[in-house]
């Protein structure tokens, strides 16, 4: 049984995000962390009852974002949204703190009972918006044994915002982030949010890496996502399923229609 199958109960996955609205010490913060939590409870309930197989929580939000450590703000901010996500649905739950703070990630997930994390630079480093971003495999998994034994990483490959800081190969970055990262699972992404990634992308790794997950993080529709399924593990969705896009809420009914357009598939 691969780590798909045993967080999310069966082979292929749709995982739907929580695109978490500005948290305590961002630029955007208004005050009044109850709405937050509020909106992020009803976006995870509507992926529920849409029928997808998991949610991931991140703080969206907070852009501008640091290459680092989150802040206090957005750690807190998180456990908070996680543990009423985790209370309102029974779906596995995920966290990704942006831009790329996995030491935060980890301890939100031990905290609110997550099952995976998602990182964006496990291995090696990337040059973003933030400047250079470095991954740090090492104090992840070394986190995850002392807090978190059971929680899983899920690492992107060539992510998109950011583009590798030494001349690399996409079969060297994942076996990297998987061999000696010691990610359970791949993301292949677009350049961009809501950027469609390119499936041969995911057939290469698959081809260097056949026992490893790989799953496709961004611009995948309603009309692609069955096509999608027949070539990756599964497929982490936000932006194409929110009323005017990432950031927004979760559109009910756009979401059981991708849903229902993967069912068959999943």
């Amino acid at each position: 049984m691969n780590v798909i199958e045993r967080i999310f109960g069966r082979p292929r996955c749709l995982v739907g995000v929580v695109h978490v609205e500005p948290l305590p010490g961002s630029p955007r913060w208004s005050g009044g962390i109850a709405t937050v939590v509020e909106r992020a409870v009803a976006d995870a309930t509507a992926y529920e009852r849409a029928g997808f197989d998991g949610v991931i929580i991140e703080n969206y939000g907070d852009a501008p974002f640091e290459r680092g450590f989150a802040g206090r703000g957005a750690v807190a901010g998180l456990a908070a949204v996680g543990a009423a996500v985790r209370t309102a649905v029974s779906l596995p739950l995920g966290v990704n703190v942006l831009r790329n703070d996995a030491l935060s990630a980890v301890a939100v997930a031990a905290a609110v009972g997550a099952r995976f994390i998602r990182v964006n630079v496990h291995t090696g480093a990337a040059v973003g918006d933030q400047g250079i971003i470095e991954g740090d495999a090492a104090s992840t998994l070394r986190a995850i044994a002392h807090d978190a034994p059971d929680l899983t990483v899920f690492a992107d490959v060539l992510v998109k915002h950011a583009a590798p800081l030494a001349s690399t190969t996409l079969e060297r970055e994942a076996c990297d982030a998987s061999e000696r990262g010691m990610a359970a699972a791949l993301i292949v992404t677009g350049e961009a949010t809501g950027a469609p990634a390119e499936l041969e992308h995911v057939a290469r790794i698959r081809e260097a890496l056949p026992s490893v997950p790989v799953l496709v993080g961004s611009g995948v529709m309603p009309d692609t996502v069955a096509g999608t399924l027949t070539v990756a593990d599964g497929v982490i969705v936000g932006s194409a399923v929110m009323r005017g896009g990432a950031g927004h809420e979760v559109d009910k009914v756009l979401a059981s229609a991708f849903a229902e357009s993967a069912r068959g598939d999943v």
